[in-house]
């Protein structure tokens, strides 16, 4: 390698091994810079721009009345248009549906009388300055000629009618649903229709009160991740079911500065009661670990069935992608972003229905706010996740629309040798993808919509929200209610024989590892 090359870019979007020795033949200089220092910049650009841009639009009277996350939302959709001088933004009696904000640069707003050609100056406008309102009411005959009078040229930040509309209506949707969720929680009144959501919760943690980590027995093996193990256990007094215990390395989590994701995850999961999350029943911890019990999913991994079988069909995909819009409508209402959807993550319970699981990178968002931590697997992270440009629940819709794409096909649209490559195949987006002639057109349709490359523009997050994919033509004919109530008999019936029987599960070897190093710095207090 010599001079302008670069190595260790993926070092500064996470934490990974090195896949190869780097030594100077000679004598060198290099630049460097570290993850942290990069996201911090990172973050702090974005959100200065998010600053700006919202100061820019708050200087203007149809958006002064509105409340601080709509702005805020504003400002991420308007895009950045450059001009030349001499170039005419807009013309005297064309149609339009755009509105401008001038960010750099002046321009000349000038008119021409119906018995003259003459064009005549009205006024000059510089930075900060907007033009073209009326056209957010709908289309507009423009009354002036605006044209760039920079020699520098001129920057404008725009948006069009459309997209203002989408945006606007589902804010106002999405602000009444929190104002909602807020006073019910006032009142104690359960919130979506759960009868008794509180009740329930509070039966389930009755229940396994007074269980003790020496109360579980473990069978078998169910999965290996990061941090641990997942052991399918027993209880020793109660042989009629069986539980998943997760078991976490303390001393890993440590080194690795995932602290926060874990308390974060037992959160999330303690909380929600939905039928297509899987249940978390209690947590313990020792000096070596943490311990989460849950329900037991025995029917497996779904990635392990689409292992086996190659793909799956559109109506065995249309079910799976169903589960997991209702878990994702469950969270996202709640503000929760989910960010690892993948076939590992969806489990099958014993009659076939998929449950979402691993809520490691799960956040609670405030309305209208973004997150920049790069979490997710390769394959399935969204664009603005790789750019480092913040991101909210948005993110989630892209991912659907990558699972939707691997369930059909048996592998994700973008996948390359190495992260990187698969890193730069995202950012060429879903249209450089070649679809196989087995995904139907409306299929292709609803992918191509979920992984738009402007997160305010995928479908799921416009005015109609989640509805809008439950609407779409490729679900027509899909008994939603029948999926909610489960009275739908789900496309694959896994075969089980036992409350003890992992064979939907890969065999693993017994843990050879040595035991973990203790942890007794305090951090994990409330877990």
């Amino acid at each position: 390698m010599g001079p302008g090359k670069v190595f260790g870019e993926l070092a500064i979007l996470y934490n990974c091994q090195r896949t190869a020795t780097i030594k100077a033949a000679t004598d060198c200089k290099l630049f460097a810079i570290e993850r942290q220092c990069f996201q911090t910049i990172m973050m702090r650009t974005g959100l200065q721009k998010q600053a700006e841009y919202t100061a820019f639009l708050k200087s203007v009277p149809s958006f002064q009345n509105l409340p601080e996350e709509t702005v805020i939302k504003l400002a991420d959709v308007l895009e950045e248009t450059y001009y030349s001088q001499g170039d005419y933004i807009i013309r005297q009696g064309a149609r339009g549906d755009t509105f401008y904000i001038i960010s750099r640069g002046r321009v000349n707003v000038t008119m021409r009388s119906p018995d003259s050609m003459e064009e005549k100056l009205i006024r000059t406008l510089g930075k900060g300055d907007f033009f073209g309102e009326k056209a957010l009411q709908g289309e507009d005959i423009r009354t002036a000629n605006i044209v760039a009078d920079d020699p520098d040229g001129v920057a404008c930040l725009v948006i069009d009618h459309d997209t203002f509309d989408q945006l606007i209506s589902r804010l106002e949707e999405v602000k009444n649903r929190y104002v909602d969720e807020s006073q019910l929680r006032k009142q104690s009144i359960p919130l979506f229709d759960e009868p008794d959501t509180k009740e329930s919760d509070h039966r389930i943690n009755r229940e396994f009160a007074d269980v003790k980590l020496s109360d579980l027995a473990v069978i078998a093996t169910l999965g290996v991740g990061g941090f641990g193990r997942v052991e399918l256990v027993q209880m020793v007094h109660d042989k009629s079911r069986s539980f998943a215990l997760k078991q976490m390395k303390k001393a890993q989590i440590v080194e690795t500065r995932q602290q926060q994701h874990i308390m974060s995850e037992k959160e999330i999961m303690e909380e929600a009661n939905c039928d297509f999350i899987v249940k978390l029943y209690k947590t313990f911890k020792d000096r070596k670990y943490l311990y989460m019990l849950m329900e037991s999913c025995m029917g497996g991994e779904l990635w392990t069935i689409l292992r086996d079988r190659g793909n799956f069909d559109d109506a065995t995909t249309r079910f799976y992608t169903a589960c997991v819009v209702e878990a994702f409508d469950y969270l996202h209402a709640r503000g929760i972003i989910y960010r690892d959807l993948k076939p590992e993550n969806l489990l099958l319970d014993n009659r076939g229905y998929v449950k979402l699981v691993d809520f490691g990178f799960a956040k609670k968002l405030l309305v209208g706010r973004k997150t920049w931590t790069f979490c997710g697997t390769p394959e399935y992270v969204a664009p603005e996740i790789i750019l480092n440009k913040g991101h909210d629940i948005s993110a989630d819709y892209w991912s659907l629309g990558v699972l939707m794409f691997e369930l059909l096909t048996g592998t994700p649209p973008f996948t390359g040798p190495d992260p990187m490559k698969t890193y730069n195949i995202i950012l060429k987006g879903i249209d450089a993808i070649e679809f196989p002639r087995n995904i139907t057109r409306t299929a292709t349709v609803l992918i191509k919509k979920l992984c738009r490359d402007n997160p305010a523009e995928r479908l799921g997050y416009q005015k109609g929200g989640i509805r809008d994919i439950q609407k779409h033509k490729w679900f027509d004919g899909f008994n939603w209610e029948g999926l909610i109530g489960r009275t739908l008999t789900p496309p694959i019936i896994p075969h089980i024989r036992s409350v003890l029987d992992s064979s939907n599960f890969d065999d693993y070897p017994p843990d050879s590892e040595p035991l973990p190093q203790d942890d007794l710095s305090g951090w994990d207090a409330d877990f």
